[in-house]
C-alpha cells in the first residue's frame, strides 16, 4: 500500500469518526430535548386533569389504567409524586407513549401522549445525519486522495533523481518547493548529490594522476627488463612488469570512463560473431565460441572486443572450464561452470577495488568496472546471473544493425 493511499485512508477515517460523533452526540441531545419536552408536557396536562378530578369535572384522566406501565406504577403507588415514563417495547407496530401519573387518595390517575411524531422527527433526524456523514466522508476521501496526490508526486520526483543519481547520473538534481519537511529532504538530497560528485571526482583525480605519475617508471622498467639476461630471474621481472603496466592502464581507462563526454564510441555495422571470435582469440586457445543467430550490430567494435575480453579474462580467473562464448542475434554470453559471481555483484553491481571473498586469484576488481563503463559508452547493457546448474553468466545486449 503506498503513501498515496494510506493518507487518503487516514483522511478519510478522521473524516468518519468525527462523522459519526457528532452524529451521536447530536442524536443524543436531541434525543433528550424531545423526551423532556415531552414530559413536561405531560406533567403539566396531568396536573390539569387532577384538578378536574378533584372538582368532580371529566377531564379525560385515565383512571387506574390497567396498561400503565409497571415501573411507574410502582413509582407512584411507593411514593405520592408526580412522575412520567415513557413506553416504548422496541417491537414493530407497537405505540410509543409518553405516560404521566399521580396517586390521588387510592386511585392513581394518569395520561399519556403518543410519541410517534418526536420519534418520526428522531428518525430523520438520524437519516440526515447519516446521509450528512457520509458526504463528509467522501468529501474527506476525495480531500485526502488530492493531498496525498500532491504529496505523493513530490516524494516520488526526489525518488527518481536520487534513483538516478545512484545509477550514476550526479548532475541530477531536486527542485524543492517550498520550506516544508518534503522540501528539506529534496535539499538534502542534492546537498548529498554534491558532496558524493565532489568526493568522486576527487578520487578520480586522485587514480588518475597516480596512474600518470607511474607511466614513466613502468615504462622505463619494461625497457630495464629488456636488457636483463635470459633466465628465470628475467622471466619473473618481465611477469610483474607486465602486470603492473597493465594495471596502470586499466586505471588510466577508469579514470576516462569516469568523466562523462570524454570517452566517444566510434559506431559502423560488424558482425557480431566476427567480434566473438577475436575477443576469443585474444582470450585464448580453450574458449569456444558458439552462435545460435548471426546478427549485425552498429557499434564500436574496439568497445566491444574490449567488454567481451575482459569477461573472458574473468571467467578464466575466477571461474572454471569449459568457457563458452555464445551469440544469438544481437546478445553475446560469457559462461563458465565455476562458483558463480558473488551475491553483492549481483545485488549491486561491478564495484571497483573489489573482488567477492570466494573468489579464487588475484585481482582489484576493475575488469568488470571497465565492462561496465564501456557499456555505458556504447549504450549497451551487460547483465550477470548464477545458472541452476553452477557457474556464472554475463550478457553483453547490443542495439541491432538496420536489416
Amino acid at each position: 500500500m503506498g503513501l498515496r493511499t494510506k493518507t487518503a485512508l487516514v483522511i478519510a477515517g478522521t473524516a468518519a469518526i468525527v462523522a459519526t460523533l457528532i452524529g451521536l452526540l447530536v442524536h443524543h441531545r436531541t434525543a433528550e430535548e424531545q423526551r423532556r419536552t415531552a414530559a413536561h408536557l405531560a406533567d403539566a396536562r396531568l396536573v390539569d386533569a387532577v384538578s378536574a378530578y378533584v372538582s368532580r369535572i371529566d377531564s379525560g384522566a385515565l383512571v387506574n389504567p390497567p396498561d400503565l406501565p409497571a415501573a411507574l406504577r410502582k413509582t407512584v403507588t411507593d411514593r405520592p409524586v408526580r412522575a412520567t415514563c415513557l413506553q416504548d417495547t422496541g417491537r414493530p407496530g407497537d405505540p410509543v407513549m409518553m405516560w404521566a401519573a399521580t396517586r390521588s387518595g387510592h386511585d392513581i390517575l394518569a395520561v399519556r401522549r403518543s410519541y410517534a411524531p418526536q420519534a418520526r422527527a428522531l428518525a430523520d433526524l438520524d437519516r440526515v445525519l447519516l446521509g450528512s456523514g457520509a458526504t463528509v466522508t467522501a468529501l474527506g476521501c476525495a480531500l485526502g486522495i488530492v493531498a496525498a496526490a500532491g504529496v505523493g508526486r513530490r516524494i516520488a520526483a526526489s525518488a527518481r533523481t536520487a534513483q538516478r543519481i545512484a545509477d550514476g547520473d550526479l548532475t541530477d538534481r531536486v527542485q524543492p518547493k517550498g520550506k516544508d519537511e518534503i522540501a528539506r529532504l529534496g535539499a538534502a538530497v542534492n546537498t548529498m548529490a554534491d558532496a558524493l560528485s565532489a568526493r568522486l571526482e576527487a578520487e578520480r583525480r586522485v587514480t588518475a594522476d597516480i596512474a600518470h605519475e607511474l607511466r614513466t617508471p613502468v615504462a622505463g622498467l619494461v625497457t630495464a627488463v629488456g636488457l636483463l639476461p635470459p633466465g628465470r630471474p628475467a622471466e619473473l621481472v618481465s611477469g610483474g612488469v607486465d602486470v603492473l603496466r597493465n594495471l596502470v592502464e586499466d586505471v588510466l581507462e577508469v579514470a576516462r570512463l569516469d568523466v562523462p563526454g570524454v570517452e566517444q564510441a566510434q559506431h559502423e555495422e560488424v558482425l557480431l560473431s566476427s567480434l566473438a571470435h577475436r575477443a576469443a582469440a585474444q582470450a585464448g586457445d580453450d574458449i569456444k565460441v558458439r552462435v545460435q543467430s548471426e546478427a549485425v550490430v552498429r557499434t564500436d567494435p574496439r568497445r566491444v572486443e574490449r567488454i567481451l575480453t575482459n569477461l573472458l579474462t574473468n571467467a578464466r580467473r575466477h571461474g572454471a572450464p569449459p568457457i563458452t562464448l555464445e551469440v544469438d542475434g544481437p546478445a553475446v554470453s560469457v559462461r563458465d561452470h565455476g562458483p558463480g559471481f558473488p551475491t553483492d555483484l549481483l545485488t549491486h553491481g561491478p564495484q571497483r577495488f573489489r573482488t567477492g571473498a570466494h573468489e579464487r586469484g588475484a585481482g582489484i576488481g576493475l575488469g568488470l568496472t571497465i565492462v561496465t563503463g564501456q557499456a555505458q559508452v556504447l549504450g549497451a547493457q551487460v547483465t550477470y546471473a548464477n545458472l541452476p546448474d553452477n557457474g556464472a553468466q554475463a550478457t553483453l545486449n547490443l542495439t541491432p544493425g538496420p536489416p
